[in-house]
């Protein structure tokens, strides 16, 4: 499973795999990058990916960008 979110103006993707989540960087160019300094517990929900990356990464919220979406 690969759900895309939208993370104050970056592009980020969360792959589950083995029972673990884990972040990438999307580059304009369809490339992924693997986030390794942020551990996402394998206990979130599905639901509860969005609120987590909020928290993550609220520091880069701008007027243009001031939530985390989940791109469909």
């Amino acid at each position: 499973m690969i759900i895309r979110f939208n993370v104050f103006g970056r592009q980020m993707s969360v792959h589950q795999k083995d029972q673990q989540w884990l972040l990438f960087n999307e580059s304009d160019t369809g490339m992924s990058s693997r986030v390794y300094d942020v551990v996402i517990p394998a206990d979130l929900t599905r639901d509860d990916l969005a609120g987590y990356l909020d928290d993550i990464y609220h520091e880069y919220a701008t007027d243009k960008y001031p939530e985390v979406v989940e791109l469909v």
